[in-house]
């Protein structure tokens, strides 16, 4: 239960650099936090997309059992469609999803210097984060978490 909960706190770590990155980089929108505001949106004509093919795209989405499909540009919606009994409300298990993002969080913390992917994750987690040995937690690296090593 321990190392799933500075699992989770790693990842936050991992997700505020992120964003603390993004936002001194440029001035983004960001959506509401609660469930009841609305999202900005960007028509696809507003940014030159051919919208007479939007159609023929759900269509092949629909056909490939797609649950749901998002396209964003600046934090702003630009398509959003849910197929089948699907909605923006329901529950759906994202898996390999956050690997990705955090893979690309600690990607950027390490280009921005915050972090090194062959440290020891004791050097950013503190020492007994897992139930591991002293020195067998020391030689595990944000490397080794990253390709499940």
């Amino acid at each position: 239960m321990s190392f799933l909960c500075n699992k989770k706190r790693l990842l936050t770590l991992f997700i505020c650099i992120g964003i603390v990155q993004f936002v001194t980089a440029q001035k983004l929108y960001f959506p509401p936090l609660n469930n009841t505001a609305t999202w900005d949106t960007l028509s696809p004509d507003s940014l030159g997309w051919c919208s007479k093919e939007i159609d023929a795209l759900y269509d092949y989405l629909n056909q490939q059992d797609t649950k749901g499909f998002i396209v964003l540009k600046n934090g702003k919606i630009v398509l959003e469609k849910y197929f089948g009994t699907f909605s923006k409300d329901s529950d759906w298990y994202w898996a390999s999803a956050g690997k990705t993002i955090t893979s690309f969080l600690v990607g950027k913390a390490q280009e921005e210097k915050f972090l090194s992917m062959d440290a020891p994750t004791s050097s950013y987690l503190g020492a007994g984060w897992t139930a591991c040995t002293p020195e067998q937690e020391n030689k595990i690296t944000i490397r080794h978490q990253l390709t499940m090593t």
